[in-house]
């Protein structure tokens, strides 16, 4: 596999995450309530405890985004 695919490779799945990413905070910031209903049927927790998990989840999303797609595209970008 070539620098080029990697590049390409890292540079798509950056794009599709940080869009995952961004749609996920956008629910979280401007529809809280819809997601705390539609996951309460499945998960029965208080509203607290919601809100810190998925604090917490977007911060684990975050960091391994950052990890594992945004810093090997931009070290190809630099090596290139």
């Amino acid at each position: 596999m070539d620098i080029r695919t990697l590049t390409s490779f890292f540079l798509w799945c950056s794009i599709i995450n940080g869009s995952i990413l961004i749609l996920w905070i956008g629910f979280c910031v401007f529809a809280p309530d819809l997601v705390y209903r539609t996951q309460r049927i499945w998960f029965p927790i208080p509203r607290e405890t919601f809100d810190v998990l998925m604090y917490g989840f977007l911060g684990l999303f975050k960091i391994f985004f950052l990890t594992f797609n945004l810093v090997p595209y931009l070290a190809l970008l630099i090596i290139a």
